[in-house]
């Protein structure tokens, strides 16, 4: 099955602070769904941009696409 990255993106200096906080709502919303989501986390790209992410399997995405409207996503290659 393949897995897909859902991507929301934080930019400026305080980034990295903003995309920690937004972690911790993707995994109070698993909790609260009761999904089979494992894999969530952050990502510094540079000391400007900084993304928060969760892994769905590609046949469960839509729902969860459509209730947290991440800003981008792709293929998942953990």
């Amino acid at each position: 099955m393949r897995k897909l990255k859902l991507i929301w993106d934080f930019r400026g200096p305080d980034a990295t602070k903003i995309a920690q906080h937004h972690e911790i709502h993707l995994k109070e919303y698993i909790q609260l769904e009761n999904l089979n989501i494992s894999i969530t986390g952050i990502e510094n790209l540079n000391d400007t941009h900084v993304i928060a992410f969760l892994v769905v399997e590609e046949d469960k995405m839509k729902p969860v696409r459509d209730a947290l409207k991440p800003h981008r996503g792709q293929v998942y290659n953990g």
